[in-house]
């Protein structure tokens, strides 16, 4: 008789693509079923335990450095349901800057990436040759964040020595960001001097711009640091009451903005020769994704006001005289908040200006953002549309009201 021959195994036809896909499409349905489960008081062992591998699949993945897959699943979940979404976005955005880490006995320490956005003004704009080259007013500004209670004393904090523009931070994906942590641990903790890859290749150059010697320019960078504490370190534990929490956090917000007004003078200092060529404008400092859609936001807030005065001054009319129609717009499947100038109460256009939606933002208050910088620039004739249809005719148009 033949002997038994040990069979061949088969080749897997799955591909390194098709297991990418599977790992998005898990993310973007545990991000589903655990967003649909947030309002309920008691959450099974079962969903506890997809919790914890939703978790540990987002660190691995960022470990693994695919990106691409975390911004895949994060598209599926955005199409899927805004609670899945927002619940994947933040938490990848949590994973990738800040990190837990225990050695041996030792308390677990908390290492996390923040970021200050600020608007710079100045004639001409900013000069990359005169970034942070004063290194006493830079010692004096990292020191500050201790002396002005923005971080535990009992912390350890860094400050990168350079000021990011808008490009080089859009170009810091989220395993970019976690590797830069990393070098930051490594920084702060080895007494041997390492390399820091991740953190030199951050610092890209700022982009060119096309300002002139005369022109008012308004630019947007960004300060980013890295805060190392414990865990458990009560400086930062907000009270769990509600009352509570709001002064705790109307405190902390009156120590930034005193913050602000007493480093500006070294801020300035870091990023020109002549310091009283620069005014600057902070931002409020957060870990470094709620820092970027900070600076975006009111980047593209400045954008859109700048583009609506340009349209008043080309049509020769007075911000008094036109009439501002504000509402969301699906543009090639992205949405938008659009602003239609009128000449008066149902007059020509005059022009239409947007500015980009994110769909986990509260509509109401982007809304209110919007009325209440066009009353700025003297806009006061204002309403609100349901939305815009694919025509750019406004639907279901009422006068504006502040939300109480």
């Amino acid at each position: 008789m033949p002997k038994n021959k040990r069979p061949v195994p088969r080749k897997s036809s799955e591909t390194a693509q098709d297991k990418d896909d599977l790992v998005a499409q898990s993310l973007a349905d545990l991000a589903l079923e655990l967003a649909e489960q947030e309002d309920s008081e008691t959450m099974s062992t079962q969903l506890r335990q997809k919790e914890i591998d939703f978790h540990k699949l987002i660190k691995k993945t960022l470990q693994q450095k695919k990106d691409e897959v975390l911004y895949d699943a994060i598209e599926r979940a955005k199409y899927a349901d805004v609670g899945a979404y927002q619940r994947l976005r933040s938490s990848v955005e949590e994973a990738s800057a800040v990190a837990l880490i225990r050695r041996g006995d030792a308390p677990e320490m908390e290492i996390n990436a923040f970021a200050i956005p600020l608007f710079v003004h100045s004639s001409g704009g900013l000069r990359a040759a005169d970034d942070f080259q004063d290194q006493a007013a830079f010692d004096l500004l990292v020191k500050s964040f201790q002396q002005g209670e923005l971080e535990s004393a009992k912390a350890r904090v860094v400050l990168i020595n350079h000021a990011y523009d808008l490009n080089e931070i859009d170009r810091i994906t989220y395993s970019h960001l976690s590797e830069m942590v990393r070098d930051a641990w490594t920084s702060m903790t080895d007494k041997k001097i390492a390399a820091m890859p991740a953190l030199e290749r951050s610092i890209a150059g700022w982009s060119e711009t096309n300002f002139g010697p005369a022109d008012t320019a308004v630019e947007l960078r960004f300060l980013l640091g890295f805060a190392l504490k414990r865990a458990d370190d009560p400086f930062y534990q907000a009270p769990p009451d509600e009352a509570a929490a709001d002064e705790w956090f109307a405190a902390r917000m009156q120590r930034y903005q005193a913050w602000t007004q007493r480093v500006a003078p070294l801020v300035q200092r870091c990023l020109a020769s002549d310091a009283s060529a620069i005014t600057l404008n902070f931002l409020y400092q957060d870990l470094f994704h709620g820092a970027k859609e900070q600076g975006l936001a009111e980047y593209f807030m400045l954008q859109m006001m700048s583009e609506i005065n340009h349209a008043l001054r080309e049509n020769g009319i007075a911000a008094q005289q036109v009439h501002a129609i504000v509402g969301p717009s699906d543009v090639n499947g992205e949405m938008v908040l659009r602003v239609n100038l009128h000449a008066q109460q149902g007059g020509a256009l005059l022009g239409s200006v947007e500015k980009p939606l994110d769909l986990a933002a509260d509509l109401q208050l982007e809304v209110d953002d919007i009325c209440d910088a066009l009353a700025t620039i003297g806009v006061d004739a204002v309403s609100v549309a349901l939305r815009f249809d694919a025509d750019g005719e406004a639907l279901e148009v009422q006068a504006y009201r502040l939300q109480a």
